[in-house]
């Protein structure tokens, strides 16, 4: 049989008839002022819209998430991306709101985060390297009150900071294990104070957190003065308020605020906007994309990074709540591939039909069903189909939904586009109008810290208990007694397990989840607890997808994906 071969997703983008954005802007009624652009293809919008469109009823909120990742590859964002086509193509008003991609996993292993095949988001260069630069500002606004941090214990230190005890990092938009932990102030008196620091990823940083989770510029400005950043000699937080710096962050974040709005291969509108990871942060764009992407359009098709146990259980929990957004459906993407490797199989063997394994693997898909049952969602599984993937392996995934009780559809986005996704799009359209929703967050407001991780660990995770280290158990009575224990929780977990050990695949049983450490994330509203070995700084791969790129004479990238 003759093998066939298809183009890579960088030569299928850059061969892409692109519109100027000024034609989708037009598409979406936008006037002159409304909108700023950012080169011939892509724009800010302003955020005054909101008061333009404030009597507009919001358009429906499709959640996109997905199983526990593998090496496999799922393709969450190139099914978000391709049920919105889909939805445009069958004649539905449609916008695709996504995460900006990192540097760091651009350049290690995960590769970009603008789709694939002909569903991708476009210019895909600029989307995966600097984009608007938003990324860049909330780098600088971190790594600015660092220096204010700094330079207030040089001049005096007047809030009598401990600086055994300032918890702010620095932040690079890059894995660089090297940074993790280092020491600053050397080299004498003029130098500053010597002590201890470290580094995080950009898009680990309360300031990321903030950038998505901020209503508007007042909000946005509220919640940096918010930050805790260490804590006084007599133990007591402080906050950039007591710096008086939230002024100057708010002022480099100003542009940064404003949405972008770029294009699919077959022209879709898509706001991209903001990029928190959800393996140590929530893992969701901006609440001011996806709110107004919901007024610009009658449905918005977004994605929660991860699986349906780290990204959508923030959406749900955290970004859902602040936001008042209730969701309308949930589509969670699953593959034979991936569901073969949490069956067992090893990464070398997938391309050979393996039933066995795939029927092992599916015990994943249906805990992560469960989950989204739990929050009282009408959900559909959407099986990314791989292009060599055996037909009766898709089969087998669709019968066990239908025996499930579970609506599924297979999706081929990344050949078809979305012509490969307009089955999932009607599915996806029948469920928000014939399945009751009773959406609700999993956990009350009201309830200790320490009941709200147990809650998640043991209903979402499939947890049968969780320990608490002596550091974490003083944090869990200290952050009540500075009146945080009513913040949500967010969780720092290894994304390719349910369990906070990442060896182990499929739907473990009868473990532990270890909380080692807790972070107060006050500004962004909820409170961090970091599990397992899960590091705030990933370190780049033997071989770093970085060695494939380049660029050609004429400055096209070559190697992204």
């Amino acid at each position: 049989m003759t093998k066939v071969t298809y183009k890579s997703d960088i030569e299928i983008a850059q061969e892409a008839s692109i519109e100027k954005i000024s034609t989708i802007c037009e598409q979406l009624q936008l006037e002159e002022e409304d909108w700023e652009p950012y080169g011939k293809y892509k724009a800010k919008l302003s955020l005054s819209l909101f008061d333009k469109l404030r009597t507009k009823k919001d358009g429906k909120v499709i959640l996109v998430t997905s199983i526990n990742p593998t090496p496999a590859g799922e393709g969450k964002s190139t099914v978000t991306v391709g049920l919105g086509q889909a939805l445009n193509a069958i004649g539905e008003k449609a916008i695709v709101a996504l995460r900006e991609p990192s540097l760091g996993p651009s350049m290690g292993l995960k590769g970009g985060a603008a789709g694939g095949g002909y569903s991708q988001v476009i210019p895909m260069e600029d989307i995966n390297l600097h984009f608007t630069g938003d990324i860049h500002a909330i780098t600088t606004a971190n790594n600015a009150l660092a220096a204010f941090i700094d330079n207030h214990i040089h001049r005096g230190n007047e809030l009598k900071i401990d600086p055994r005890k300032i918890v702010w990092k620095r932040v690079l938009d890059m894995n660089d294990r090297a940074l993790r932990q280092v020491v600053v102030g050397l080299g004498g008196p003029l130098q500053g104070v010597p002590r201890e620091d470290g580094f995080d990823i950009t898009v680990a940083s309360e300031v990321m957190a903030i950038f998505c989770l901020a209503s508007d510029m007042n909000d946005l400005k509220r919640r940096l003065a918010a930050m805790v950043i260490g804590y006084t000699y007599d133990h007591e937080p402080v906050t950039v308020a007591d710096l008086k710096v939230e002024g100057a962050l708010t002022l480099l974040l100003k542009d940064a605020l404003a949405p972008n709005l770029v294009q699919t291969l077959e022209n879709t509108p898509a706001i991209i906007h903001g990029g928190p990871f959800a393996n140590i942060a929530h893992g969701c764009n901006s609440i001011i994309a996806t709110k107004l992407a919901a007024k610009l359009g009658d449905y918005v098709v977004t994605e929660a990074g991860f699986g349906a146990d780290l990204g959508a259980e923030k959406f749900l929990n955290i970004k859902a709540r602040y936001a008042q957004i209730k969701p309308s459906a949930v589509v969670i993407v699953a593959t034979a591939r991936a569901l073969k490797m949490h069956g067992g199989a090893k990464k070398d063997e997938l391309a050979s039909e393996n039933l066995v394994a795939l029927k092992a693997g599916m015990a994943n898909l249906q805990k992560h069903i469960e989950t989204i049952q739990a929050f009282g969602l009408p959900l559909v599984v959407a099986v990314n189909h791989f292009v060599n993937d055996h037909e009766e392996e898709i089969d087998y995934i669709l019968s066990w939904c239908q025996e499930q009780g579970v609506k599924a559809e297979r999706a081929e986005v990344w050949l078809k586009g979305g012509a490969g996704g307009e089955a999932l799009a009607r599915t996806v359209l029948a469920i928000t109008e014939s399945e009751e929703n009773h959406f609700a967050p999993l956990y009350t407001l009201d309830q200790s810290l320490e009941e709200k991780i147990t809650i998640i660990a043991q209903k979402v995770y499939g947890a049968s208990r969780v320990d608490f280290s002596p550091k974490a158990l003083v944090q869990l009575k200290e952050f009540e007694h500075n009146g945080w224990g009513t913040l949500p929780v967010c969780m720092a977990k290894s994304q390719y397990s349910l369990s906070d050990d990442p060896t182990k695949l499929g739907r473990p049983t009868d473990f532990t989840i270890t909380v080692r450490e807790l972070k107060a994330s006050v500004g962004a509203g909820f409170i961090v607890a970091l599990t397992g070995n899960v590091m705030t700084m990933p370190g780049l791969p033997k071989h770093p997808a970085a060695l494939q790129m380049d660029v050609t004479e004429d400055g096209k990238a070559k190697g992204l994906f």
